[in-house]
């Protein structure tokens, strides 16, 4: 009776499983025969001239729109972009550069790479590569600096106004994990990793075991600003302190062939020294699986602000013609069993942004020894460092770029020759106050843009009138609060203008260096590893 019941059941949820598939593929098969029949009489009958390749690319954008922003279309060269990405070797002029409404900019030369040997700077606006003008090429102008090694590139920018030309000879590129790692009073390894490419794990560890031979006691790993990359590559990291056979993270979809659990499957380096990680709102996805591993076990101290909060996997899947869909396929979980992600991309306001988990809906969980973490927000720090945070003027500063032009303007109005020259002043601040008025740099709160909504209510109420005067009382109270919040926020703005301009000086490796010595994160983790007892009650 038993086995009857059993092979029941079976058959039922077999049934039910095979009505679902072909209940899902049918939907799918009819839509996808819609579409094809709509996109074929609109481009045959419309009355313009149709460009078929931008119809179709608009139509993914928009389809993909009202997904996660990690769920993306990439074009042959973006499956190019992503494989140098993720190796870290690519052949090229060795500088970050950002292109925007047709304006290519170079955002940092590498230290001894073409586009330094050259002479170009930070700031430098290029307008020609070879013939071809920037201004009018179609596509990522980023792909024309790419190409073999040893090739010349012959390019015309713009300095201050001026214009200059270069000859570039393109070389290899080596993107280092770890650019920076040192031995800093006598006995604390400091390592600096930026992102989670597949030389991630293996040069953290060169790194480590490295200091430990320079008689490095305690460790220091700094995530801040990193973005992320290889999920692998951050069970590894994690592996490195703590033994084999360790859950780190568990991800969990739909789709039952993407609920895998990850475990550390080597030897570990060191399970017993004293591990500092410190994090801000710009240290997301992988460095979020190695911080929240590591604390969830009580194997690090966690210092620094709140971290981005990307708790999605992706996974690229092939497509046609060399194309690829980068798809979000699950969420990934801690071994407490926090999930991190911070923003709800299917449960939007009525503007469509995705909206933030409150956090009085964190819901609480226990490291290995019982300390209360939460989900929902990111990874929180076990000690908080006000300059670690960025609030919503400096985000704004940041996005405007305004950060980015007062550097190459301060740098060629003042000369160092050498690191311990460098000082930025309250007037230097001061100065860059009236830079933004200047340059009419614009920062909208989220007051106003209520305000806002609420006077074109009143337009179509027809009480603009009698709203207006108040609306304009309310506007000038809200500048001078504003303004107020450049002077309140100073040093977190200024020490993102530190480190801006001491790079256009001294390289990155001068900004590791200048850190070492001036920054509050770091000196508030040395001074923690160095009192045993502090160390060890925060973890407990």
């Amino acid at each position: 009776m038993k086995k009857k019941i059993s092979i029941s059941v079976i058959a039922v949820v077999l049934l039910f499983t095979t009505v679902s598939f072909k209940s899902d593929f049918f939907e799918i098969a009819k839509q996808i025969e819609i579409f094809t029949t709509l996109f074929k009489e609109l481009n045959m009958n419309y009355v313009d001239e149709t460009n078929p390749a931008e119809l179709m690319d608009a139509a993914i954008e928009g389809m993909l729109d009202d997904l996660d922003p990690y769920t993306k279309y990439w074009t042959e060269q973006e499956v190019e972009d992503a494989k140098i990405n993720r190796s870290g070797e690519y052949s090229g002029i060795g500088s970050t550069v950002r292109t925007k409404d047709k304006v290519m900019t170079i955002i940092e030369p590498r230290k001894g790479y073409p586009a330094d040997k050259a002479g170009l700077k930070a700031g430098d606006q290029i307008i020609k590569i070879g013939d071809i003008s920037i201004s009018d090429f179609e596509g990522d102008a980023g792909d024309l600096l790419k190409g073999a090694p040893g090739s010349n590139l012959n390019v015309t920018y713009l300095r201050q106004g001026k214009t200059a030309q270069a000859t570039i000879k393109r070389a290899e590129v080596d993107v280092d994990a770890v650019p920076f790692y040192k031995l800093i009073d006598g006995n604390t390894g400091y390592i600096v990793l930026t992102k989670f490419n597949k030389k991630a794990s293996a040069q953290v560890k060169e790194a480590l075991i490295n200091l430990k031979n320079d008689g490095a006691e305690k460790i220091i790993l700094d995530l801040r600003g990193n973005g992320g990359g290889l999920l692998v590559e951050a069970i590894r990291i994690c592996n490195l302190f703590l033994p084999k056979g360790e859950v780190i993270t568990t991800t969990k979809s739909v789709v039952k062939k993407y609920n895998k659990t990850y475990k550390t499957k080597e030897e570990p380096v060191d399970t017993e020294i004293p591990l500092a990680i410190l994090i801000n709102g710009r240290s997301a996805s992988a460095s979020e699986i190695v911080t929240g591993g590591l604390q969830d076990y009580d194997r690090a101290v966690v210092i620094g602000a709140r971290s981005f909060g990307k708790g999605l996997v992706q996974r690229p899947k092939p497509l046609t013609y060399g194309t690829q869909l980068k798809v979000t396929i699950s969420r990934y979980f801690t071994p407490s069993g926090r999930c991190i992600q911070a923003l709800d991309y299917w449960n939007r306001d009525e503007k469509g942004n995705a909206v933030r988990t409150d956090a009085q809906d964190y819901k609480e969980f226990k490291t290995r020894n019982g300390r209360k973490v939460f989900d929902g927000g990111g990874v929180f720090p076990d000690i908080e460092v006000a300059s670690a945070q960025t609030s919503p003027i400096t985000k704004a500063l940041s996005k405007d770029n305004a950060i980015f032009e007062y550097a190459t303007t301060y740098y060629y109005k003042h000369q160092y020759a050498n690191l311990d020259e460098f000082k930025f002043t309250d007037a230097d601040y001061e100065d860059f106050k009236k830079f933004l008025k200047n340059t009419d740099f614009k920062y909208e709160t989220e007051t106003e843009s209520a305000f806002a909504k609420a006077l074109e209510q009143a337009k179509k109420d027809g009480l603009d009138n009698e709203v207006s005067s108040i609306y304009k009382q309310l506007e000038n109270t809200i500048e001078k609060a504003k303004n107020k919040e450049l002077d309140d926020r100073q040093e977190e703005i200024q020490n993102l203008l530190i480190d801006e301009i001491v790079k256009r000086y001294f390289y990155r490796d001068g900004l590791y260096e200048y850190q070492l010595i001036n920054n509050k994160e770091i000196a508030e983790a040395v001074s923690i590893l160095n009192d045993a007892k502090r160390y060890e009650n925060t973890l407990k």
